[in-house]
């Protein structure tokens, strides 16, 4: 059985606030927490660990596009903006400070599920990437090691290349260690053919 869905609520309108949690348990989510100041918000997000903060932009202490803003910069969950103000330039400024969806009240029920569920798709999609970016930097730097490695077995032993990454390869292999480690014992001067 899947789990539900973990939501935080950051909206200073106490009824507005308790009118969006009890739709958000109507539709099956677990409202994680919740306040009314936007300078509350991060702190009791990093606590929560939500799958998604639902924040207004109208806050007291600090709003809601700046706390979108901390959020994403730690990958901490999906953002919705919910609010009631549509102009253009906030919008432009809750995309650039890291909400994935935005939604102007009053809205209806599907609509706040569809960006919920938008939002949560959007993010799982950008730590994806961020992930694959990760990876494929580290295969990136092992590759240069394992080059260097390489050139040095060549230039000081006079193996020719093939045969410098066959020795790597096959070290490696024998000592089940990563191909990496062993490029950077060649380097270091402390493994030799």
């Amino acid at each position: 059985m899947r789990q539900p869905v973990r939501v935080f609520l950051a909206e200073d309108e106490s009824i507005i606030r308790l009118d969006v949690r009890e739709t958000l348990e109507d539709e099956g989510y677990e409202v994680v927490g919740e306040t009314g100041r936007g300078d509350e918000a991060a702190a009791l997000i990093r606590a929560t660990n939500p799958d998604v903060a639902i924040l207004d932009i109208k806050m007291p202490g600090q709003d809601g596009i700046d706390t979108a803003t901390q959020i994403a910069a730690e990958r901490l969950c999906a953002v919705v903006i919910l609010t009631a103000f549509s102009q253009r330039d906030l919008v432009e400024r809750a995309r650039d400070a890291g909400a994935l969806t935005y939604l102007v009240k009053p809205f209806q029920r599907a609509e706040l599920v569809a960006a919920i569920e938008l939002a949560i798709a959007r993010h799982r999609e950008m730590l994806a990437l961020a992930d694959e970016n990760v990876r494929l930097g580290e295969q990136l730097e092992t590759r240069k090691i394992v080059d260097r490695a390489k050139g040095k077995l060549m230039d000081g032993h006079g193996l020719s290349e093939s045969d410098a990454f066959a020795f790597l390869q096959k070290t490696a292999m024998e000592s089940r260690r990563q191909m990496r480690d062993v490029a950077n014992e060649v380097l270091e001067g402390t493994l030799t053919p």
